[in-house]
């Protein structure tokens, strides 16, 4: 690799198998005809959510070694994380099969991490079956970072609904379906945020930094691929994203889109989204590998990502670090398809498209204009970057001088203000202190002549009744 993110795997590990399980508030989502089961209530017959969320990432293995047409003696190995403390969930489920396990977690980027990791050991050929999965669920994921359902808080606009539901995927050496060719391993990136009820704003830097690592990494540009998906931005970080990467030089077109901000519709009062390790895990093992068997999509950059937090870190203060990883899946289907560069067909996606095309300044969206231009994009894409990556740090680092140039003498004045008025202050105290003592003084003074007068008269009034007296 040298200083590449970039895995380009020789034996391209196949996608055979592949199974999703949600929610029932998720089955009424955008998605809900795609997924494979969905559940009557959040309880999943079970006495507690954490206890429920460990039956759906059971129910999902076995629905996607099914769809395998394999047995579970098959596997060799399985890859499971999610969002509980030590993740009992994925641990607690793999305890029912006779298999070896690898415990992961990348947080909401977790079904990419295990893509990535079960790939590569196919294609050194250590294994010939390994299964990747994870799940979340809303109620045990709300009540560990957040608060306890019971006390019914508030939610900000900012925040998003973690989804109930859980996707496993089948890879093998061998078979028939979409084929894994390529993996970026993302770095950690952190970019200060640390509100917990923001995740788009925490993970979009994250999702910025995989996918410049692996444009540049695959010498590829965004038009390469019929459809780009993060994992769960939402709406917020969508748009984060979408202005990151014009930042750097790449605007994105309409085969961007984002599972979270898709995921439920605008009814639902999911405020700005889907998210969890299940919301990109059950799109991915029900939508868009249906559309790649079918041939409809035939390349696909699939990217989760992940806020890397925990409820101590949080409560002492700390920062939020994201983590993106970047895989690969092309449709083995032969017949040419025509592309869909709307990504999902869903009344969201539509709206959010809206808002978009003004943003990119009228490029053509036609597949022969985009081939034809393709070679150019990307032999301009490296220095192009590079220039308007430069500029406009530098644009916005003169905006931040500035600023806090401005800010310096907006607060060097209010402190000779503030220093002004308190001179002010001290002054009429001392004046109001003088007056006292002038005024305090003169009444003394005052009522020791009145004294004075009375002992006087007092003397006076007693020599005339002793002198009465003697007489």
């Amino acid at each position: 690799m040298g200083k590449s993110q970039t895995i380009i795997f020789k034996n391209k590990p196949v996608i055979i198998g592949s199974y999703s399980i949600v929610g029932p508030k998720e089955g009424k989502g955008n998605f809900g005809p795609y997924f494979d089961y969905v559940m009557k209530d959040d309880c999943f017959g079970e006495k507690s959510y954490e206890k429920a969320e460990k039956k759906m990432l059971e129910s999902a293995i076995v629905g996607a070694i099914e769809d395998a047409k394999i047995k579970p003696k098959d596997v060799q190995l399985i890859l499971a994380g999610d969002l509980l403390n030590q993740i009992i969930s994925s641990s607690y489920a793999a305890r029912n099969f006779d298999v070896s396990f690898l415990g992961l977690f990348g947080a909401c980027s977790t079904m990419a991490e295990s893509l990535a990791v079960g790939s590569s050991f196919i294609d050194s050929k250590h294994f010939q079956k390994v299964v990747c999965a994870t799940g979340s669920h809303f109620s045990s994921a709300e009540r560990q970072f957040r608060f306890p359902l019971e006390l019914g808080n508030q939610r900000p606009p900012t925040s998003q609904w973690t989804v109930t539901g859980a996707g496993a995927t089948v890879l093998s050496s061998t078979g028939k379906g979409p084929k894994i060719s390529m993996a970026t391993i993302g770095k950690v990136v952190d970019y200060g945020i640390n509100d917990v009820n923001d995740m788009g704003a925490a993970m979009a830097p994250s999702a910025m930094d995989t996918m410049l690592a692996h444009f540049r990494d695959t010498k590829t540009v965004p038009d390469d691929y019929d459809l780009i998906v993060t994992g769960d931005l939402g709406k917020l970080g969508s748009e984060i994203l979408i202005d990151l990467m014009e930042h750097n030089g790449i605007k994105l077109g309409l085969n961007y889109n984002d599972c979270g901000q898709m995921y439920f519709t605008r009814n639902q009062n999911t405020l700005s989204g889907g998210s969890g390790c299940g919301c990109s895990a059950t799109v991915l093992n029900s939508f868009i590998i249906e559309k790649l068997r079918k041939g409809e999509l035939k390349k696909v950059l699939f990217m989760p990502t992940g806020a890397l937090m925990s409820t101590t870190a949080a409560q002492q203060g700390e920062t939020i670090p994201g983590v993106c990883h970047a895989i690969v899946i092309e449709s083995d289907v032969g017949k040419d398809v025509k592309k869909t560069y709307n990504g999902f067909d869903t009344p969201q996606a539509e709206n959010f498209n809206k808002k978009r095309k003004s943003s990119l300044n009228n490029t053509s969206l036609d597949s022969s204009e985009n081939s034809s231009q393709s070679s150019n994009s990307k032999s301009k894409l490296k220095s192009k970057s590079k220039l308007n990556k430069t500029s406009k740090l530098n644009s916005r680092l003169e905006e931040a001088n500035l600023t806090n140039n401005k800010n310096e003498k907006e607060e060097m004045n209010k402190n000779e203000d503030a220093e002004i008025q308190r001179n002010e202050g001290k002054e009429l105290d001392k004046k109001e202190n003088i007056n006292k003592d002038k005024n305090s003084d003169s009444e003394s003074k005052k009522k020791s002549r009145l004294d004075s007068e009375n002992n006087s008269n007092s003397m006076s009034k007693f020599m005339d009744e002793t002198d009465d007296r003697e007489g």
